[in-house]
């Protein structure tokens, strides 16, 4: 317990000096957006980063949303240097998703990045570039593999720890085939200060609603639905989200949150279901692009709508990476679930 301690004080000096605010409590992959297959629109992401800031204060660049799974190392490139240049000046904290399966990939590109942004911002030292850059860590997923046992997942991610630089974990079946057991991120918490995050999308929260010593790890949920009841505000074991949806319904979600704050859970449930009609209709809607994926489709369609307003469905419809158009008859069925609920744009 002394070396849990001691490992939970050094982690809460990391999150002091990346944090100084704290750490946010609403997060988001922010959607990339095209202007052509595989070229990035940069006025569009500049105004989507924009229009997002005054409730979400971290990011996960690139993120499943933002389509990180399916660029190639370039691409991730280019995007990191258009969203920092918009969020350095902003104050969003940008984590960089490493979106690698193997272990020794995730390395290559997280050397690569610092070397990168050392170069980028002429500092003599990574833990100098980062600060410069506004980044406050690398976000990881287990390396892929159903058959993998848990010491094998440990020594994989003990391996990237030992970098020292700031991590947040990434609790991903849907691409990894496997789960981080609660005991596997409470060896890791207790050994490494520098882990101070963890993400689970899994829907399963089996780490979260564990017993296993956490220490002082912030943990964010993923996945979507609930959102009133899964947070500690409202009685839930988690400190925040870092959601899809936080791309175009950062207002209503950031409404929950302050609703509990405030005590007014029934009003934060009555959000909450509002999100949630609103989500499940439009993936259900998006169900039927054939490409990409339901959350980057749901959300592009939604904040489509939110942009371009009445002419949305006169309006070009947004790219995929792969370079696929999602179809009108997509936009024009969430438009109408878009006006249906009321959401409207936080710009």
């Amino acid at each position: 317990m002394q070396e849990l301690r001691t490992v939970d004080a050094r982690r809460s000096e990391l999150v002091q000096r990346l944090f100084p605010d704290g750490i946010p409590r609403l997060w988001c992959p922010p959607l990339t957006h095209f202007r052509a297959p595989g070229v990035l629109d940069q006025e569009r992401i500049s105004q989507h980063l924009h229009r997002i800031r005054p409730f979400v204060k971290g990011i996960l660049v690139p993120g499943s949303t933002g389509e990180g799974w399916e660029m190639n190392d370039a691409q991730v490139r280019e995007l990191l240097s258009v969203v920092l240049d918009v969020t350095r000046a902003s104050g969003i904290h940008v984590l960089v998703g490493v979106l690698k399966t193997e272990t020794q990939a995730m390395l290559d590109l997280i050397q690569s990045v610092c070397t990168w942004l050392m170069e980028r911002s002429g500092a003599a030292d990574i833990d100098e570039a980062l600060t410069a850059a506004g980044v406050v860590g690398f976000t990881v997923c287990p390396p892929r593999g159903a058959d993998l046992t848990q010491d094998e997942i440990y020594t994989a991610l003990a391996r990237i720890l030992g970098l020292k630089l700031p991590v947040a974990l990434y609790q991903l079946p849907q691409i990894t085939q496997n789960e981080m057991s609660p005991e596997t991120v409470a060896r890791l918490v207790c050994e490494f200060p520098n882990l101070f995050m963890l993400k689970d999308t899994s829907g399963q929260d089996r780490i979260a609603l564990s017993d296993a010593a956490l220490g002082n790890l912030f943990l964010v949920r993923g996945a979507e639905g609930g959102y009133s009841q899964w947070v500690k505000s409202g009685g839930g074991p988690y400190d925040g989200f870092l959601l899809s949806t936080a791309n175009v319904m950062a207002p209503n979600l950031h409404q929950v949150l302050r609703l509990l704050d405030e005590g007014r859970s029934r009003d934060a449930e009555i959000e909450s279901q509002r999100i949630s009609r609103t989500i499940d209709r439009s993936f259900r809607a998006a169900g039927s692009v054939g490409a990409g994926n339901v959350f980057t489709n749901a959300n592009k369609a939604i904040d489509h709508v939110l942009v371009h307003g009445a002419a949305a469905c006169g309006t070009e419809c947004p790219l995929l990476v792969s370079g696929v158009r999602l179809p009108e008859s997509v936009i024009r069925e969430i438009a109408a679930i878009v006006a249906e609920e009321r959401i409207a744009d936080s710009a």
